[in-house]
């Protein structure tokens, strides 16, 4: 099996590595405002929350479903473009217009219609979002072979696609000043009186059409080899993708029977998901517990909390974790980040002090070593497994691979957006009211803390015999140099 797209030689230019990393600011931008935007339905559409709920879960069931599908086409993509570009610039068309159209939301045209339409246009969004991302994902890991490369490629994209989190948070600002839209004529977010909705029209096309652009670009400039006489390949005919199912399940199998790989899925699910299980309670610890239910007095603090940790994982974390990586292996460098951001979340718990919100500042460089450093060596890791895996199936699958690593990613994801529900409502908590019931907010606090705090734990004793090392990987890539070999010849 020859390896076509992989860059033999190890180095890989700056351009490509930016042109990569511009794709990930449109891959993180489009979720960051999504979360964002989605208060609209609730707020000012007047959605009951077991809509939010099915327009959360369905579209992202859909999403995990048809990954492993996509991953299995563009492995298997005879192109002369190669395997993945035009793939990802589709999707980012697809993406993009889809992303437009969805939120062109009326409150006049009523609930029942605009939950329709809605959640229509969200199934060709994450359609659109399938297309482009597995491909996408999939263009990074095989961009290069060097062990430390891959970690380098990672982390610029991870710099540059963090900066979506940093500009996101502030659509609050705009979306409740009245000097950018009037008619938003209150800063409190509570207020059903406060029209956002065509604040939130307004910045989805500004949002769309700049992340449709940014998302062609590793289309566009990322090179690839052609794939347009490639022998090896299953047909991509409508017979064999639909039969395709069953190579998927076994490919399923054979991933997870790679205990590297397993290590990482199990892993990232456990910490991204209890991130994101607990992330949205931010704001009404930040209200409730700091500045007494007053969004009007809180002001720009809930949005400083996710600018400031985006900026700390920006200049702080991905450089720290890029270079320690180098010194320890990437192993070390995720226990120990990892650990650094339990003690992020310990220091949240004592620095979230009502009448002085700055000092909750003070843990943010310490917490966003968790999600900030997850990603980067995630990815790069799974690299390395791609090797793993052709040296023992004599295949080149990061499509596959990459479908199946998020697939753990977004199903989790869903659950933990059912979880955020539960948990509210366990606690006692009501977003509509002033005047909480006591423990209500505490019990966020609690929650906040401590499941990410165990996620985490787990996952860093999952993850303390992980046996792929870079001695193992340089070995590993000499046997494949060696195998490519004796193939071509034949």
């Amino acid at each position: 099996m020859s390896n076509n797209n992989s860059n033999t030689n190890g180095s890989v230019s700056m351009g490509q590595k930016i042109a990569f990393g511009l794709g990930m600011l449109a891959n993180q931008m489009f979720p960051a405002a999504l979360g964002i935007f989605m208060v609209v339905l609730v707020q000012n559409l007047g959605f009951p929350a077991w809509m939010w709920g099915i327009l959360f879960f369905l579209p992202r069931i859909f999403d995990a479903f048809i990954d492993p599908i996509m991953g299995f086409i563009s492995d298997n993509t005879r192109s002369r473009w190669g395997r993945r570009r035009h793939y990802v610039f589709i999707g980012a068309i697809i993406m993009g217009i889809s992303f437009v159209s969805m939120w062109q939301l009326y409150k006049e045209n009523g609930v029942q219609y605009n939950f329709i339409f809605f959640l229509l246009w969200s199934f060709i969004f994450y359609l659109g979002l399938t297309i482009f991302s597995v491909p996408y994902v999939a263009m990074g890991y095989e961009m290069s072979d060097d062990f430390h490369e891959r970690t380098s490629i990672m982390a610029i994209s991870q710099w540059i696609g963090q900066w979506a989190w940093v500009i996101a948070p502030w659509f609050w600002v705009i979306m409740y000043d009245p000097n950018w839209f009037p008619n938003a004529n209150s800063i409190d977010p509570l207020n059903p009186d406060a029209d956002t909705a065509l604040a939130t029209r307004t910045l989805a096309i500004w949002v769309g059409v700049i992340c449709m652009l940014l998302a062609m670009v590793p289309a566009l400039f990322i090179k690839s080899k052609s794939t347009k006489d490639e022998t090896s390949f299953s047909p991509l005919t409508f017979k064999a993708i639909g039969g395709s199912f069953k190579e998927i399940l076994k490919s399923f199998k054979e991933a997870f029977s790679n205990k590297p790989f397993t290590k990482l899925c199990i892993s990232t699910f456990l910490i991204f998901n209890a991130f994101n299980t607990v992330a949205g309670f931010t704001f009404f610890i930040v209200v409730y517990y700091l500045f007494n239910g007053s969004p009007a007095d809180a002001g720009i603090w809930p949005t400083l909390f996710g600018c400031v940790g985006a900026l700390a994982t920006t200049f702080i974390v991905i450089p720290i974790v890029a270079y320690i990586s180098k010194k320890m292996g990437k192993k070390n460098a995720f226990l120990l980040c990892q650990g650094i951001s339990v003690f992020g979340y310990i220091l949240l718990w004592f620095l979230f002090i009502p009448g002085k919100p700055y000092m909750f500042l003070f843990a943010l460089p310490f917490f966003s070593f968790g999600i900030g450093s997850l990603f980067t060596l995630m990815m790069s890791m799974t690299a390395d497994v791609c090797d793993m895996d052709e040296l023992t199936s004599g295949k080149r699958r990061e499509g596959i691979f990459g479908a199946i690593y998020w697939w753990m990613v977004k199903f989790g994801f869903a659950i933990a957006g059912l979880l955020t529900g539960v948990i509210m409502s366990a606690v006692g908590f009501d977003p509509n009211v002033s005047v909480q019931a006591d423990g209500a907010v505490t019990g966020l606090r609690l929650f906040f803390s401590g499941i990410p705090i165990l996620g985490t734990l787990i996952a860093m004793w999952i993850m303390r015999n992980y046996d792929l090392t870079e001695d193992k990987a340089k070995e590993i890539k000499e046997q494949l140099v060696i195998s490519r070999g004796d193939q071509a010849a034949k």
